[in-house]
């Protein structure tokens, strides 16, 4: 039984220390993925795209999620209409 007890301490750490790097991957998956959206296909109108690129570089996994909310799904949602 002790030794039961001491395998699921080892196996514990790694198998949390996994899932935080998947979810770490994941989030900076995220973060690129909005960055070059962002670059790509936001319009040169004003400073339009050079703002949100710096409120994306600047502002990290937040404005990456601000940017996802607002400024994207309003461009999809004009582009569908």
């Amino acid at each position: 039984m002790e030794s039961s007890a001491q395998d699921i301490s080892l196996v514990l750490p790694v198998f949390l220390f996994m899932c935080m790097g998947i979810v770490g991957f994941s989030l900076l998956a995220f973060w690129i993925w909005m960055l070059v959206d962002c670059i790509k296909h936001e319009s040169d109108e004003g400073n339009n795209k050079l703002i949100w690129v710096l409120v994306i570089i600047f502002t990290q996994l937040l404005g990456a999620i601000i940017y996802f909310f607002v400024q994207r799904r309003e461009r999809l949602r004009k582009q569908n209409s």
